[in-house]
């Protein structure tokens, strides 16, 4: 079997077996479920706020942060965000809490390889190359800005 002919049987095989959307409600779910996710993160920087009225707005938005984190962490754990994913496509990994669940869900999938090579290492499978990519991006970013700063 030349390239070409293997080429075409697997891109009819691909296109069997990926599944059948509609763009439209997936489009309406992502909003919907991505815009309650801020709403509640919303709703916990207000509660941060009435509880800790001293405490300046950046301090408020770093423990709003955390919380949401912990609770994407903890239903991935739950194996609830999994389901929340395949609801509400991008809607649920484009705030913060997607980020949280990217790293989680490796650690909770590989656990049974132990802390060392399953839970520690799996961790950053997904997420890692977004780490590094933007610390380098941002580096070089920097670099530009402190040599146009120059002139």
């Amino acid at each position: 079997m030349d390239d070409k002919k293997r080429n075409e049987a697997y891109n009819q095989y691909v296109k069997a077996k990926i599944p059948k959307t509609k763009p439209w409600p997936s489009l309406f779910n992502s909003f919907w479920v991505g815009g309650l996710i801020c709403v509640i993160g919303q709703g916990i920087n207000d509660i941060i706020m009435l509880i800790f009225p001293s405490l300046s707005q950046q301090s408020a938005w770093a423990y709003t942060l955390i919380v949401l984190i912990f609770i994407a962490s903890f239903l991935t754990g739950l194996g609830v965000y999994d389901q929340i994913g395949k609801f509400a496509g991008g809607g649920s990994i484009v705030p913060i809490t997607g980020f949280s669940n990217s790293i989680s869900s490796p650690s909770v999938e590989f656990k049974s390889e132990g802390i060392i090579y399953g839970i520690c290492v799996k961790m950053f499978t997904i997420a890692g190359p977004v780490i590094v990519f933007g610390i380098v991006s941002s580096i070089i970013v920097g670099i530009i800005y402190w040599i146009i700063g120059l002139f």
